[in-house]
């Protein structure tokens, strides 16, 4: 455990420096957040692509309802990243409601009925059965957030932490519905919270799709047999091969990023603003009030500036009902990489 520790804070500590000396962190961060909101809706056998996801998030008219859902999972993301920082980073049984609520689109409270099946539905084979009951339940989660916000005061790591605050939440199951993507939402916000990760951008789940049912299996293998180790340790090895590979996307993407620059310099002048390139890297898609309101220039100035990248081969431009959308092929090649390859290690 120690060693898998070691190794997956070493994979963080490099994510993480390579985020902050990012000028604009944003242009990933977005990016990722929509990755992991695909991946975790994917767990739960909510399945929309990468194509129809970044195109929505530009877009939205049309779009499939697992997409609105994958959508509404980036948006509890964020929101639960802004009530948590309001707090001074205390996460807690209300926080993680809210960002259930979101993730579900309908108000969500914890669950007050005496009993919840959870287990095959074609053989009805009872896999787990979680606590019952209001009082019960309220005062599991009032262990789990003193645990969560021990800060250092018991001497854990917090990824062991996080590793082991993940188990106790979903065995505590406290909705109804939603407990997998909430819990995986709370694991970033954890790890923001203890200053491992300066952004929300640790694409876990993505490495879970490929092992879900090892996933699982541990997961009952700590309530039947105690086996907290296997299951710390799957956790770790997950952090750190999520942390490399994210790594190298970033550098991947940045590299993209400065080739871009200096072709809209050669093409549009040294006056071109780098709010340019920031926007269309920003996410796949772009429209043109992006740009306009990026840049804050006109409609016909900022559509000369996209139509000068599509030129090159940069963005390919298309219709979407009323609107054009600009996809940029390389940031969509390299995403489309991460979404397709990182739970197969």
């Amino acid at each position: 455990m120690l060693k898998a520790l070691v190794e997956a804070r070493a994979a963080l500590a490099g994510l993480n420096e390579a985020l902050v000396s990012i000028p604009d962190p944003g242009v990933f961060v977005h990016a990722m957040s929509l990755l992991e909101a695909r991946a975790s809706s994917e767990i739960e056998n909510i399945v929309t692509t990468a194509d129809e996801l970044f195109r929505a998030a530009s877009t939205p008219l049309d779009a499939s309802p697992e997409t609105r859902e994958a959508l509404r999972y980036r948006s509890a993301l964020f929101s639960g990243l802004r009530h948590m920082s309001e707090r001074q980073g205390i996460i807690s049984g209300p926080l993680a409601a809210r960002i259930c609520s979101e993730v579900r689109g309908i108000e969500t409270r914890f669950r007050t009925d005496m009993g919840t099946f959870i287990g095959n539905p074609v053989t009805m084979e009872r896999i787990y059965t979680p606590p019952s009951g209001e009082r019960v339940i309220a005062e599991k989660l009032a262990s789990w957030t003193a645990f969560v916000n021990a800060g250092r005061d018991d001497g854990l790591d917090p990824l062991v932490r996080m590793a082991a605050a993940h188990y106790q939440f979903e065995a505590i199951h406290p909705f109804p519905d939603g407990n997998g993507r909430t819990g995986r939402i709370l694991n970033v916000l954890m790890l923001v919270s203890s200053g491992l990760l300066s952004q929300p951008v640790l694409y876990i789940s993505q490495y879970i799709i490929g092992r879900k049912n090892e996933y699982y299996r541990l997961l009952n293998r700590v309530t039947s047999e105690g086996a907290w180790e296997d299951w710390v340790v799957f956790m770790l090895t997950a952090v750190r091969e999520t942390s490399l590979g994210t790594l190298g996307k970033v550098k991947e993407i940045q590299s993209l990023q400065k080739l871009t620059q200096a072709t809209a310099k050669a093409r549009l002048g040294t006056t071109v603003p780098a709010a340019f390139v920031e926007t269309i890297f920003r996410q796949p898609y772009s429209r043109t009030k992006n740009v306009m309101d990026a840049c804050e220039v006109s409609r016909p100035t900022a559509l000369r500036y996209l139509q000068a990248m599509a030129d090159e081969g940069i963005l390919v431009a298309e219709n979407v009902g009323r609107e054009k959308l600009y996809m940029n092929v390389g940031l969509m090649r390299v995403l489309r990489g991460i979404s397709t390859s990182s739970g197969q290690r």
